[in-house]
């Protein structure tokens, strides 16, 4: 990053955020102190890949295993919210997660045929764009710069940080037309009636989410919609309003037992968070199982999963 790229994040961040981001950045590991004692995350052991690859080609299931990554299912959700402007009634939003993109086997073709087809007037991304937590991230962009030519949608692509992204990876993924937002919000606008967005940095691994700072400039009685990179900070965003919470990271576990249940979530959480819809008190939220895969380009029992999220006026 150079130091005029530097001097605009710090500015929009602030040197505390950034300080530890970055410092974070060069110590991402499996296991490291954290304000709980010792934290274990699963997607940093990558000696972990290889026997996974190997025991799934001894029992016959890789082939079968990969393919699951790339079936990708559309859900569609409606949300009904009770101050949603009336311009607002019908609005669509593509919500894509965890993409993960450079792991992809087909490099997203598959994911990018599915995206065409599809009707919405906004797209959001909830973090995670890259496979690996550490090193070069350019393989990252060139590929997403193949998936956005087929995201096309009248308000645009919104995104977020997830723990696999570096900090760095901001101006690239802004010069490919996905505004990011750093503890930050803005306004999408029709008809003179706005909802807005927020978004926060990476709350799991990096704990840089400012949910304050981010909704400072927001109108109390506006409509807010949050998108996290995880299920984990639920009970403060319920505490400040929030109407919905749109996050990832989990994976739906990725690989489940017969009938979708998990064996690994990952997130700091009640299972009840960790996929698709669910509510806590007043807030409405859907975690999504993402679209791509960490470690290995597998799933059993756990479709990726792209969702449409169309907002409603309740009565």
């Amino acid at each position: 990053m150079n130091s005029e790229t530097l001097s605009h994040i710090l500015q929009r961040i602030g040197p505390d955020h950034a300080g530890k981001r970055l410092k974070l950045q060069t110590i991402h590991s499996a296991i490291r102190p954290g304000p709980s004692g010792i934290r274990f995350s699963i997607e940093n052991l990558d000696e972990l890949g290889p026997l996974l690859k190997t025991l799934l080609r001894v029992s016959g299931l890789w082939s079968r295993a990969v393919k699951n990554s790339m079936t990708y299912q559309v859900t569609e959700q409606t949300v009904a919210l009770p101050k949603l402007p009336h311009p607002f009634h019908g609005f669509r939003i593509l919500h894509l997660s965890d993409i993960h993109i450079e792991g992809i086997v087909d490099h997203g073709q598959a994911l990018r045929e599915v995206i065409r087809n599809l009707n919405y007037d906004l797209c959001v991304i909830t973090g995670d764009f890259r496979l690996l937590t550490y090193g070069e991230y350019q393989p990252t962009l060139d590929a997403l710069s193949e998936l956005v030519k087929d995201i096309q949608c009248p308000h645009g692509i919104l995104g977020i940080l997830g723990n696999h992204d570096f900090l760095e990876m901001v101006p690239g993924l802004e010069n490919l037309g996905i505004r990011m937002l750093l503890n930050e919000a803005c306004p999408i606008q029709s008809e003179g009636e706005s909802i807005w967005i927020v978004g926060l940095d990476d709350a799991h691994w990096y704990e840089v989410a400012d949910l304050p700072k981010a909704l400072q400039n927001v109108p109390e009685e506006a409509i807010r919609i949050l998108l996290v990179h995880s299920p984990e900070i639920i009970p403060e965003a319920s505490e400040a309003g929030i109407d919905l919470y749109l996050c990832g990271h989990s994976h739906g576990g990725q690989i489940c037992l017969p009938g979708g249940t998990p064996i690994i979530i990952n997130s700091r959480c009640a299972r009840q968070y960790t996929n698709g819809p669910w509510q806590h008190l007043a807030l409405q939220g859907y975690t999504s199982r993402g679209v791509g895969s960490s470690l290995l380009p597998v799933r059993f029992s756990c479709r990726p999963e792209i969702v449409l999220h169309q907002l409603i006026a309740s009565t």
